[in-house]
């Protein structure tokens, strides 16, 4: 099994698109909504202005695993004076090619693209199938993390 990288063009963005969403639902999503037009507006415009990227793993033409990260920029402060944060998503492995160091070659892949845009954090909201991958590579716990619904 040879495995290829390659980073995300328009080419592959629909089925990039469809893997996010069955990604979602994996992860335990019930909502009733057509998520696709509104993805699909995100990743083509984010992607041009170069906010959000992602990576690929493919075996032959398959796709079998993705990574992507958005970039934002906040006020800066002492645990990220740069301001920029990547926001880590669309961690995802085809079920046949877990645990053959895929995603965690996706990952370095993406943290790499946020090092290199000038991020000081990588954030992520984390599956429980993911944890084990995020720790292993060094992500720590921020246990103040919270949100409000609007």
């Amino acid at each position: 099994m040879e495995i290829e990288y390659k980073r995300l063009t328009d080419n592959e963005l629909d089925t990039f698109i469809k893997m996010r969403i069955n990604q979602l639902r994996e992860e335990g999503a019930k909502e009733d909504i057509d998520l696709y037009p509104a993805l699909k507006d995100y990743y083509t415009r984010h992607m041009a202005d170069g906010t959000f990227v992602a990576w690929l793993a493919l075996d032959g033409d398959k796709i079998i695993g993705t990574s992507g990260m958005s970039f934002v920029e906040k006020p800066p402060y002492f645990g990220c004076p740069s301001g920029k944060i990547g926001l880590l998503s669309s961690m995802f492995t085809d079920k046949d090619y877990r645990h053959k160091g895929i995603a965690s070659e996706l990952l370095k892949r993406v943290v790499d693209e946020a090092r290199n845009y000038g991020c000081g954090t990588v954030q992520i909201t984390a599956s429980d199938m993911g944890v084990k991958l995020y720790t292993a590579f060094g992500f720590t716990h921020n246990n103040n993390f919270m949100q409000y619904k609007l």
